[in-house]
């Protein structure tokens, strides 16, 4: 699997995950939290995976053109550190399966970001026809 392959992967997964947070809030904040959600949590799920959407999928468009992809890359691996340190001060009001698999996720995925940025700098070729590129209407 060659770097840009890796990209498409990772960003793909990003896109899941924002859209299972954001079409299910109550679930993964119970999957976080262990307990059921209430009050302003399920707007923030809906708020993360909204993030995570856009990030995912401006990865995907600019791999599909040939664009600039670092910026895109760099941004995920920011907001993984976010959410490793948010999730580490915030310990306490999370189940510690949710401290372990989000630090541990968010710590590789931040790694993996700030690997591939600096690989994919300057863009790579264009992967057209990239299904999400497509699906949002980005011409070729």
């Amino acid at each position: 699997m060659d770097d840009a392959q890796l990209a498409l992967l990772l960003a793909r997964a990003r896109i899941g995950i924002g859209t299972a947070a954001m079409l299910a809030p109550g679930l993964a904040t119970r999957v976080l939290s262990g307990r059921r959600a209430s009050g302003i949590e399920p707007p923030l799920a809906r708020m993360l995976g909204a993030r995570d959407v856009a990030l995912g999928l401006g990865t995907v468009i600019a791999l599909d053109r040939g664009a600039p992809v670092r910026g895109w890359l760099e941004a995920a691996a920011f907001s993984d550190g976010a959410d490793c340190l948010s999730s580490l001060i915030g310990r306490a009001r999370l189940s510690s399966w949710a401290v372990s698999a989000t630090v541990a996720a968010a710590v590789g995925s931040a790694l993996s970001g700030v690997y591939l940025s600096r690989r994919l700098d300057p863009a790579p070729p264009a992967r057209p026809h990239q299904p999400e590129a497509v699906i949002t209407g980005h011409p070729e």
